[in-house]
């Protein structure tokens, strides 16, 4: 049950992404049988990220694309941010909706499309959540407990925890006395909901949403830190396809949601105000994380 944690630099490698695509482009939701990105349609890939489950969300998101890139789109998903990540890498997705931490690992072969904007800014935060009783106060207090991390390849579900021990000399297998991950933000609260860990590390946008929408769920869990405000899960393509007109359009097409009825209900849905055009400088504070942990070990 104890997680196991590779450096920051080694959590996926191009090696490792090319060999990844092998098997993985053999189980593609949505598209049995995925070629290369340069084929016909477009294909967009969708981490296992907040409503990525929800049936309605990626029936409204697959025909909003499709009509506004004029493009049948095959929805592209996986379990782990690490399979995605390898496709997208090995050009065999047009673009994916992905994590700051791996678009940071990949900055060299990706090039951003968009990003959303939540409360009126690209930016989240990352929680430190435990359950509402628990005489916790600041992170220290959480040393000792069997800790949920959401996926190692998450920004907010590990990096950023995994860097604030690296700075005050410590690492995960010494500070907390288990840790495993759910491979999800949700499971994440419903693991520390449950009891089943007793502290957890969470993306702050899934955490608030779902305390709107599943109060009973989120109210058995609370805060107790908040990160500093860093840049929002983007979505990213190849920089092989950079010439690509499908890219352009992909890229209007979610800068102008906002403005189409259909585009509208997408975002309700996610809860989000809009896509915006950024610079790769926003994900500059996540950079510095993964440098962080790279230079303790």
């Amino acid at each position: 049950m104890t997680a196991r944690y590779p450096a920051a630099s080694q959590v996926l490698t191009r090696r490792s992404a090319i060999a990844l695509c092998g098997s993985a482009a053999a189980s593609v939701a949505f598209a049995p049988g995925l070629a290369s990105a340069k084929d016909e349609g477009f294909r967009f890939g969708l981490t296992p990220v907040f409503l990525s489950n929800d049936l309605e969300l990626l029936a409204a998101l697959r025909a909003y694309l499709s009509e506004a890139t004029g493009h049948p789109v095959e929805l592209v998903s996986r379990r782990t941010y690490q399979e995605i990540t390898a496709l997208l890498v090995a050009g065999q997705l047009h673009a994916a909706w992905i994590c700051g931490y791996p678009y940071v690992q990949f900055k060299s072969e990706l090039d951003l499309v968009a990003t959303p904007s939540w409360h009126g800014k690209p930016l989240y935060q990352s929680y430190l959540i435990a359950a509402p009783d628990r005489p916790a106060n600041q992170w220290q207090d959480l040393k000792g407990d069997i800790h949920a991390f959401s996926d190692p390849d998450s920004n907010s579900g590990f990096l950023v925890t995994r860097a604030l021990l690296a700075e005050n000399g410590l690492k995960p297998e010494g500070f907390f006395a288990r840790t495993f991950y759910t491979y999800g933000h949700r499971n994440v609260i419903r693991a520390v909901a449950s009891g089943l860990a007793q502290s957890g590390s969470v993306d702050g946008y899934v955490w608030d949403v779902m305390r709107e929408m599943e109060p009973g769920l989120v109210g058995r869990t609370r805060i107790v830190r908040r990160s500093e405000w860093l840049g929002f899960p983007p979505v990213a393509s190849p920089k092989a396809l950079a010439g690509d007109p499908r890219i352009a359009r992909l890229k209007q097409a979610l800068t102008t949601m906002d403005r189409h009825e259909e585009g509208r209900k997408v975002l309700a849905l996610l809860k989000l105000d809009g896509f915006l055009a950024t610079e790769p400088a926003l994900f500059d504070t996540i950079a510095a994380k993964v440098d962080a942990v790279r230079r303790f070990g």
